[in-house]
């Protein structure tokens, strides 16, 4: 699996946050990983390390969001912005392995993917801040 599509799939569970208790997660995960055809054990397994560290550290990026994010709050926000963010800043803090410029055009993608007309533009210029 691309890279690129593994990240789809972790903003996908990402998402579920907002809609299940956080002691939910996990298993909403898996269940969501059974239903991806021809996922092999070592994507599985990224999937799901990397969203539970994402949700290690989620009210921080929180955290950092709405300090970008001035005149937003959480709740106002697009949930599929949110998300994205949330994978992004995750990526751009806290993994070494991905230099900033690929977290923001990877998510840039994802928000044009499964965000609205303003996504992309909104998510960009969130983590311009960020990155500042």
């Amino acid at each position: 699996m691309t890279r690129r599509l593994l990240r789809e799939h972790i903003a996908q569970m990402l998402f579920i946050i907002e809609f299940h208790d956080r002691d939910d997660i996990e298993e909403q995960a898996v269940g969501y990983i059974e239903g991806i055809d021809e996922c092999e054990e070592s994507d599985a397994s990224y999937m799901l390390n990397k969203l539970k560290r994402i949700i290690e550290v989620v009210e921080d990026i929180d955290n950092i969001i709405e300090n970008a994010s001035v005149g937003w709050s959480l709740s106002r926000m697009n949930k599929v912005d949110l998300t994205v963010l949330r994978l992004a800043i995750y990526e751009i803090k806290y993994d070494e392995d991905i230099p900033n410029k690929v977290a923001i055009n990877e998510a840039i993608e994802i928000a044009k993917k499964f965000g609205g007309d303003s996504s992309p533009s909104f998510v960009n210029g969130i983590l311009a801040k960020v990155i500042n």
